[in-house]
């Protein structure tokens, strides 16, 4: 049986605070005859950025400050918000014998479980207040009681976080010409300065980006091809084009900040352009682990789905989204939200002659905020607005904003003219 460190950390790199949470850990196991293991976040950390330090030398960290063993999380990082990546994560320690996690935190064990209480009682783990001291470790705290997990919960007091911290860390070394200064030396261990100076020499730190994947996709693709694409929404695609030509990470980081895109929102968005994240990519990856028992019932896709409808229906009525929303998510609503509308197209005489049934679309919000769609026909390319009624105008835009749930269509005959079958999910 496994005693697991380390979950809330990215070690990155490993400092002295990482450090005494593998002392503690390795007391524990040695109390009751157990091993020390790491797991470590691979490819994009659980900020959704790229790794300063690759995942063998940070393996390397945790092994020379006595962990037993180091295991590793991947593909997660730039497909999943912490909500629905931390269920994943807990999954795989169980399944690999876990019995014990150990975090480190500035609050008390009893606190957590407080703060926590309230998402336990929801089993609703999205939006955790940034208020929070130690959210990320409530967030754990909250996941695990609610799953029914046996895993043993245990905090170690941090150091000082203003102090202790890997980003201020990686931040010296970049402002110092990948120099370590002896200010950053003294929050390291030995070996970590050892292998981390090694890494540098070799040219593997920093790591970063592939931003030129990442140009070429945010100033070419259209907004059919944007919109496939995970954590993208109609507003924020249509900032992206109008924002064009992108030629440093500054302007993407504006076109997303004049999005009302946070930090970490727009880093996990950025990682799903240079990945090329699509939207049904996540929303199958979700489906999977859903099978599975791991990812909470209000956060499933079918009450995404479910929710928007609702919202969109009481909205019909007068009720604002926020009532709708709240109303949703504390009462067990029973909803049947269509999962394919059919809606209307305005073409032109030609465009008509030269459309077939059968051919597949991709559904866009227009710089003016409508609903429209875009398909090629003989060769021409045509885009046109959709007529559908006002609740599935709401409905289908809420959906194309959820950020994981793919909407796509076809032609359809009609008796005059075409339409489009659009299908959600």
């Amino acid at each position: 049986m496994l005693t697991l460190i380390g979950i809330s950390a990215d070690f990155d790199p490993v400092h002295k605070g990482h450090e005494k949470l593998i002392r503690e850990a390795l007391k524990l196991a040695d109390c009751e005859n157990k091993k020390v293991v790491v797991y470590l976040n691979r490819g994009f950390s659980a900020n959704h950025a790229p790794f300063f330090v690759d995942f063998e030398a940070r393996r390397e960290m945790a092994l020379a400050l006595g962990a037993d063993d180091v295991k590793s999380f991947e593909g997660l990082h730039h497909r999943l918000v912490l909500s629905y990546s931390v269920p994943i994560r807990l999954k795989q320690m169980i399944d690999d014998g876990v019995t014990d996690y150990i975090t480190s935190a500035s609050i008390p064990l009893s606190e957590i479980k407080s703060k926590a209480q309230k998402f336990i009682d929801e089993g609703n783990f999205v939006g955790m207040p940034k208020s929070y001291t130690n959210r990320n470790e409530i967030r754990w705290y909250a996941i695990n009681e609610f799953l029914g997990s046996q895993l043993e919960y245990h905090v170690v007091r941090e150091f000082n976080k203003d102090k202790f911290s890997g980003r201020l860390i990686r931040q010296s070394i970049v402002e110092n010409d990948m120099e370590l200064t002896e200010d950053v030396k003294k929050l390291l261990p030995k070996t970590t300065v050892e292998i981390l100076k090694r890494e540098i020499d070799a040219g593997r730190v920093p790591g970063d980006r592939n931003w030129k994947d990442i140009y070429k996709r945010m100033n070419t693709y259209s907004r059919g091809n944007l919109e496939k694409i995970a954590y993208l929404n109609g507003n924020t695609i249509n900032e992206i084009i109008k924002r064009r030509v992108y030629r440093d990470p500054e302007s993407i980081w504006a076109a997303f900040r004049r999005s009302d895109y946070g930090p970490v929102m727009t880093r996990l968005a950025i990682s799903a352009i240079e990945m090329e994240v699509t939207k049904k990519e996540v929303m199958e990856l979700m489906k999977s682990y859903e099978a599975q028992g791991v990812i909470p019932d209000n956060q499933k896709v079918q009450k995404v789905i479910d929710r928007a409808w609702y919202v969109a229906s009481e909205g019909e009525k007068g009720v604002s989204a926020r009532e709708a929303n709240d109303a949703f998510r504390s009462r067990n609503i029973d909803v049947d939200a269509p999962m394919t509308l059919e809606a209307g197209l305005n073409l032109t005489k030609f465009e008509t002659k030269i459309t077939k049934e059968g051919l597949n679309t991709d559904l866009y919000v227009d710089k003016n905020g409508k609903i429209s769609v875009q398909f090629k026909s003989e060769g021409k390319k045509i885009k046109t607005n959709l007529r559908l009624p006002a609740v599935e105008v709401t409905y289908l835009r809420y959906i194309m904003d959820s950020h994981f749930i793919p909407v796509g269509g076809n032609i359809k005959k009609a008796k005059k003219g075409f339409k489009v079958n659009v299908v959600i999910g």
